[in-house]
């Protein structure tokens, strides 16, 4: 009996989402006839006309609406995936000294999580571009054999130059998500019991070598869940770069919609591409918890 009534509750949220699916393109099919904007992409072909200030790949003003929003994407591909790396450093090592009993460091890490965690993304991205660049002066800073340069130009690595609208985004992004994961990976270590950490001690282990062989490893299942969401947060939250003047897809999207009108088939696409980012960032962290586990168990 418990088997048929939920064969009967699924059957019917099933019902229930085409029903709703089935209102809203209905509602949106209606809208667009009254307004004379019937649903098509051949606009995409069209040339775009605007330039852009960053393109990894060759671009110019008479490509089409389609190649500006794929040069969005890569943009946005681009300063996601950095951050999620810088991001990743800053909170696994500011997560690891909030668990060290140093009262320096341990104070330290406690002011940056609170400051950056009660702050606006916003306001902190603008804090990076018109102050940490816009506010400096030329070549404000060049360490010897153009290894690294910072100015209101931006930051130049090792010959590779990266603008200020770039850097400041990238920054910000993970000096902001960096905070949430320190706290991630503090809880995951903290979850550990407390004879795993005497364990490692009797053994003759260091602090450090027992916190990364046999500690860090133990919590990793418990972190994962947490890393996955800010993650996703990190993605979602790149669409602030409009705020700096980064060309990423959301800003590109933008220009698009105010040339053409086509504002439902814009966020259509923006909506299947964030949405095709995401859950290439979440089975690949999946693919990753599901190793640490196989690996757990052999």
């Amino acid at each position: 009996m418990n088997k048929l009534y939920k064969v009967y509750i699924q059957f019917f949220l099933l019902v229930l989402v085409i029903a709703v699916s089935a209102i809203l393109i209905n509602n949106l099919l209606a809208n667009l006839s009254r307004t004379g904007l019937f649903f098509n992409l051949s606009w995409l072909l069209r040339p775009a006309g605007f330039a852009l200030a960053e393109h990894p790949l060759a671009y110019s003003p008479s490509d089409t609406y389609a190649w500006a929003l794929f040069i969005g994407f890569l943009n946005s591909l681009k300063v996601i995936f950095g951050s999620l790396i810088f991001a990743t450093f800053i909170g696994l090592f500011v997560g690891i000294i909030r668990t060290v009993n140093h009262s320096l460091l341990g104070f330290i890490a406690s002011g940056y999580i609170t400051i950056i965690r009660q702050t606006p993304l916003l306001l902190q991205l603008m804090f990076w571009y018109f102050v940490g660049f816009l506010g400096l002066k030329d070549n404000s800073f060049q360490l010897s054999n153009d290894i690294l340069g910072i100015s209101n130009q931006g930051i130049a690595f090792l010959g590779v130059s990266f603008t200020s609208e770039f850097s400041s985004l990238l920054l910000g992004l993970s000096v902001f998500t960096g905070a949430y994961i320190a706290e991630v990976v503090r809880g995951g270590i903290l979850s550990v019991s407390k004879g795993q950490w005497e364990a490692f001690r009797s053994l003759g282990l260091s602090s450090s070598a027992g916190l990364f062989k046999i500690i860090i490893p133990q919590a990793l299942p418990a972190i994962i869940p947490g890393l996955t969401s800010q993650y996703l947060n990190l993605a979602k939250n790149s669409t602030l770069a409009i705020a700096v003047g980064y060309s990423d897809i959301y800003a590109i999207n933008d220009t698009v919609i105010t040339q053409t009108g086509r504002s439902i088939e814009s966020f259509i696409l923006l909506l299947i591409t964030f949405l095709f980012l995401n859950l290439l960032i979440t089975n690949f962290m999946e693919a990753i918890n599901r190793f640490i586990l196989y690996y757990k168990k052999t």
